[in-house]
């Protein structure tokens, strides 16, 4: 990435250039991430081809100003990092679900090294931490996004824990971003897949959060005010755009299984 890019990339997510590459611009940079770019999958619904890989990922990220999933958000936000200084490695994770852990490559997060510390960041993972979480630490980590801890396997993985409940497992082995086209690929196809199944977009604002999920629309605020409501066919597109600065030709229709 130059440094047109990565100055195109901070005005993207509303964020000053760090002067040192340490623990605390590293946490701007994730809140500001999270409140300017939404987790969203509607390249599959919309039949776009995802391609992980620097150029395209920049191009939809900064160039459209959409927003995508783990694969996408960290794969970019890790080209950004690295531009701005940060040594950053791709670390796999597996999602605990009703069933269990899910399939390899599930998700992609990113251990970011600093001179405190490692750090876990992660912008692609929807209702999660809005800090780093740090990575050498057992104790709890209090958040906005909730109360976290990470626990080690008897294998060497790590568990990451929101308000008591497990989140997903990461390896600690560092990947490459094409290791990760294999789980995009079946997330995209497989019928057992919940990115598939469901069409979500979501983004942190600086009271709460908004999420149109089909159409329905959910806006929460402060002290947990919430408002819902179905739109209307010819609403979904605009809100799209006023809510998450998504310009879209047409409605993205659920797939299905």
């Amino acid at each position: 990435m130059d440094e047109v890019t990565a100055d195109a990339y901070l005005r993207r997510i509303a964020a000053d250039r760090p002067t040192v590459p340490d623990a605390e611009a590293l946490r701007a940079l994730q809140l500001s991430h999270l409140r300017a770019v939404p987790f969203e999958n509607l390249a599959i619904h919309l039949g776009e081809e995802i391609v992980l890989a620097e150029r395209p990922l920049l191009d939809k990220i900064v160039g459209t100003r959409r927003g995508g999933f783990c694969y996408e958000l960290n794969g970019a936000f890790a080209v950004l990092l690295g531009a701005l200084g940060y040594e950053v490695e791709l670390l796999s994770a597996r999602v605990f679900g009703p069933e269990g852990l899910g399939i390899p490559y599930d998700h992609l997060a990113l251990r970011v090294h600093t001179p405190t510390g490692p750090w876990l960041t992660d912008v692609g993972f929807g209702r999660n931490s809005h800090h780093p979480l740090r990575l050498d630490s057992t104790a709890d980590q209090h958040d906005p996004g909730g109360v976290f801890r990470i626990a080690r396997t008897p294998e060497g993985d790590l568990d990451v824990h929101r308000n008591g409940e497990p989140q997903y497992r990461l390896e600690q082995r560092p990947r490459e971003l094409a290791d990760f086209e294999v789980g995009c690929w079946w997330q995209r196809t497989s019928r057992r897949s919940h990115f598939r199944q469901s069409l979500v977009c979501s983004q942190l604002t600086e009271t709460g959060r908004v999420t149109l999920s089909g159409r329905t629309l959910v806006i929460t605020g402060a002290e947990g005010a919430r408002e819902e409501r179905e739109l209307a066919a010819d609403e979904v597109v605009p809100a799209y755009r006023t809510h998450f600065g998504i310009t879209l030709e047409r409605e993205p229709v659920l797939l299905g299984g």
